[in-house]
């Protein structure tokens, strides 16, 4: 009998038993606590993982299999040219404009690709944080200061961050680039026709997540009544592509459409209805078709096996500590308002960790901010909240941690931290 790993296994039993003996269910705080960690759960699958994660987990999955490994590498590998490979990981993530647990599958797919690792973090960065509708909404409601300077501070911590982790993982990269073994061409397609597939299958993530402005009028309250317009045309011309260029079916295809445009009709005030028939049926058409587009079925899965639990996971933890926009967790928001005002080195840093914990949707970190600055905030820590925020969330680091490891996720962590709270502190004393 091994007695070092019996006592372990007594030492975990101990441990259980005592948690739960002494757990404090009944008290206000910690019920509350629970509830609005289901609660957050609850929401976030009801708006995310259909309209977000569903359709990232299958962009993710198509980069895998219909994306050229080298033009991944041309673009974006540790070879490629360092003012190209930021511009367009930068840019691309910029155009996406979701969140940064949606941004993961797509991370997840260019780096296993194989794109350095300072791009891919530039891309993970940028895309929760430079969205051009962040910035505008920003300066809308915190002031134009607030806006231009998160402009700034977004565009330079992608580059800046990527950059400083490529040069601490060095070696790392080295080894794996060596190990990356690339076909001398797999272009099975033109590439105009692969820019199509993905632009459009883009255009049915963005829109189809087009958040409610607050004022109802200008060009984003006319672009968000004209959503499931914009996803609905995208999706034909989607579908339109599979048929002529991926050998999808015509019949399965047209099926697919009739069904999913009856459910819209049907259930018009519940699109999220149609559009996962739509996905549904996709994944029909895709598995039952050629073995490439099985390959895109297998790959997405992969992903939302290796992903969802852990986002879930994240969600009711930072639901349980912080709880939701507007509500109280375990740790009371009147600690955290108290603790963030001034301009503070201190205020800085903790507001850059509790943006860096806490999870935030598409958007929601300016009314948040704003109802911070309301209660005392300073402005050095709002921008340090701004720039933190939404690139990171607890949720978002167990996930990249599964597919960078452990020591790349501290370093990166860390750096927004660092970098958010120096940001914090110049913009506080200008």
């Amino acid at each position: 009998m091994n007695w070092k790993d019996e006592l372990k296994s007594l030492s975990i039993i101990v441990v259980v038993f005592f948690s739960a003996f002494f757990l404090p269910v009944g008290v206000y705080r910690f019920d509350n606590a629970l509830k609005e960690a289901l609660e957050l759960v609850k929401w976030y699958a009801e708006e995310h993982v259909l309209l977000c994660l569903v359709p990232a987990f299958f962009i993710a999955g198509a980069i895998g299999v219909f994306v050229s490994q080298n033009a991944v590498m041309k673009y974006l590998g540790p070879a490629a040219k360092k003012s190209v490979a930021y511009l367009v990981a930068s840019v691309s993530g910029t155009i996406l404009a979701v969140c940064s647990c949606t941004i993961l599958p797509l991370f997840a797919g260019i780096y296993k690709r194989g794109a350095g690792l300072g791009p891919a973090i530039a891309f993970l960065y940028s895309g929760p944080a430079i969205s051009v509708l962040s910035i505008i909404l920003t300066a809308r409601i915190l002031g134009p200061e607030l806006g231009i300077a998160r402009a700034i501070g977004a565009i330079l911590f992608s580059v800046v961050i990527g950059f400083i982790m490529e040069l601490i993982f060095k070696s790392e990269e080295a080894e794996r680039s060596a190990q990356i073994n690339i076909p001398e061409s797999n272009e099975a397609k033109p590439i105009y026709q692969t820019i199509l597939y993905f632009f459009f299958m883009v255009m049915i993530l963005v829109f189809a997540n087009w958040g409610k402005p607050d004022i109802q009028e200008g060009l984003w309250w006319t672009i968000f009544s004209l959503k499931w317009i914009i996803t609905s045309f995208s999706a034909v011309i989607f579908a339109i592509i599979l048929v002529v260029w991926y050998e999808h079916k015509a019949w399965k295809i047209s099926l697919i459409a009739v069904v999913s445009a009856l459910f819209a009709f049907a259930l018009p005030h519940i699109p999220m209805v149609a559009f996962s028939a739509g996905f549904i049926g996709l994944t029909w058409s895709a598995s039952t078709s050629n073995e490439e587009n099985g390959s895109w079925i297998y790959a997405s899965w992969d992903f939302a096996k290796q992903i969802l639990p852990l986002l879930l996971m994240g969600v009711f933890v930072a639901g349980f500590l912080l709880g939701r926009p507007g509500n109280e967790g375990i740790i009371p928001n009147t600690w955290v308002s108290a603790l963030v005002g001034g301009n503070s080195l201190f205020a800085n840093f903790f507001s850059s960790v509790v943006g860096a914990f806490m999870y935030f949707a598409t958007l929601t970190e300016v009314p948040i901010v704003q109802g911070l600055m309301g209660s005392g905030m300073g402005k050095g820590p709002s921008l340090a909240l701004l720039l933190a925020g939404p690139a990171l969330s607890l949720p978002n680091m167990l996930v990249i941690r599964s597919v960078i490891g452990t020591k790349m996720t501290a370093v990166f962590v860390i750096l927004v931290v660092i970098m958010a709270t120096i940001s914090g502190m110049i913009f506080g004393m200008i």
